[in-house]
């Protein structure tokens, strides 16, 4: 599962980055979309919009994730605090890096509702949510055996990822194509982690079981 889910990922961002890359019909999507949020803006909806995307800022992402680190360390699981630097500032450096390689601009609105400088594609708010909301779910799921459980763990993650996405829709601060891309990557990036901090752990546990006592 894990294999095919970072298959997945990584198809549908290379995918989206090949097309607005060549300016394939996506792009037109992304303006289509954009304008429809644009035309349909209501001051109550915007105030709410604010507040959910200045919540996954780098300074309550940063704080949720130290918290979790605390946490870890406090318990003294290695193994997953080793995941969760990989994964959350891993993951934000790297995206700083992608932005730097496709330098795709913000969209250009004639009363933007966010302005911002900063490159656009891959959106760092989405990759954010989809890491720490994703690294959070996945802890949490090793933690009951409950199948139910889990899919609600893991479908609560998606909602709130997809929510962040839509704020930075809204709010004119990213493309439909930036968004989408983020959360595919961040989810490759999360399993990829995942599986190489879960592979060590085992190969760890072997060559402690395979010493002479």
């Amino acid at each position: 599962m894990s294999v095919l889910l970072f298959i997945g990922a990584t198809w549908l961002f290379a995918g989206v980055a090949e097309d607005v890359v060549t300016g394939d019909p996506l792009v037109k999507v992304d303006q289509m979309i954009t304008h429809w949020f644009q035309r349909h803006s209501a001051a109550g909806v915007t105030r709410w919009m604010l507040l959910v995307t200045d919540a996954h800022n780098a300074i309550p992402i940063s704080a949720i994730g130290l918290a979790f680190a605390v946490y870890l360390g406090w318990r003294r699981d290695g193994y997953w605090l080793l995941t969760l630097l990989l994964v959350l500032p891993g993951g934000m450096l790297l995206n700083l890096v992608l932005k730097q390689i496709f330098q795709r601009g913000r969209p250009i609105l004639e009363e933007p509702l966010l302005g911002l400088s900063s490159y656009s594609f891959p959106s760092g708010h989405v990759t954010a949510a989809t890491l720490l909301y994703g690294v959070l779910a996945v802890f949490l799921a090793t933690r009951t055996p409950k199948l139910g459980w889990q899919v609600t763990l893991y479908a609560t993650a998606c909602l709130a990822v997809l929510l962040v996405a839509t704020t930075r829709i809204y709010l004119g601060a990213h493309y439909f194509s930036d968004v989408v891309a983020a959360a595919a990557w961040g989810t490759a990036w999360l399993v990829l982690c995942s599986v190489l901090v879960r592979e060590l752990r085992r190969r760890t546990a072997l060559r402690r079981s395979a010493q002479p006592h």
